[in-house]
């Protein structure tokens, strides 16, 4: 592996602490791309296309499988997001023609519960036993695999809602943060760790935003009712 993309190859340190360029440039587009998501600006999706790839090689190094398989997943739903977003049905457009936040239905929320319990034990049992499996490829054991599959479970979930902008969202964005965060900490990947505490802030300011955003259109509605906002 090129030695930039090696999670041991030291950019700079701070505080004694050894930050790889992978980690480091990983971590900036990542905050860049959730900082234009919780703004809703549709160039979130072309930089969090460039954090995935960075991401993906970082986790593969420090054994999060599940993680890293996210990684692909992301890939491609940052392409949908990006056309979805683009790309409005007729009514669905706000006032820059693009996708309009809205709120999920009650069953959507059911789902995602049951979803998550079954996704995380399912993911979490197939992780344990990547290394016993696949021994070249994983040459050691998952870290945490139900710890890990939790966070690769829900956002994966939470990704398909962000894709559609619904706003419960950065909900699940803030507890699946919070997770991450304690979890790379104890790996040693402490920059990603706090890379996912500033996440769980941008995320209260996305769902803040949000909010603020879909009770904008009432107010349009009401000064204008022959414009759909």
């Amino acid at each position: 592996m090129n030695h930039l993309f090696n999670v041991n190859t030291e950019f700079f340190k701070v505080l004694g602490y050894s930050m790889s360029y992978i980690e480091f440039f990983g971590v900036a587009f990542g905050l860049l791309a959730v900082w234009l998501s919780a703004k809703a600006n549709i160039w979130s999706w072309p930089v969090g296309i460039v954090n995935v790839v960075l991401a993906f090689l970082l986790y593969y190094q420090v054994q999060l499988y599940p993680d890293m398989f996210l990684q692909a997943f992301f890939f491609v739903t940052n392409i949908l997001g990006w056309w979805r977003w683009d790309n409005p049905k007729p009514g669905e457009e706000d006032r820059k023609q693009e996708l309009k936040v809205s709120y999920m239905k009650k069953g959507q929320i059911l789902l995602t519960v049951i979803v998550g319990i079954a996704g995380t034990f399912i993911l979490g049992s197939l992780a344990s036993n990547l290394h016993h499996w696949f021994p070249t490829a994983f040459a050691l054991p998952s870290a945490y695999p139900y710890v890990d599959s939790f966070i690769t479970v829900m956002s994966i979930v939470t990704t398909f809602y962000m894709i559609q902008k619904k706003i419960e969202c950065w909900i699940i964005w803030i507890l699946v943060d919070m997770v991450a965060a304690c979890l790379y900490f104890i790996k040693g990947v402490k920059f990603y760790s706090v890379e996912y505490f500033i996440f769980t802030l941008i995320a209260a300011f996305g769902l803040w935003h949000w909010i603020k955003e879909y009770k904008s259109y009432t107010v349009a509605a009401v000064r204008n009712p022959q414009q759909i906002e």
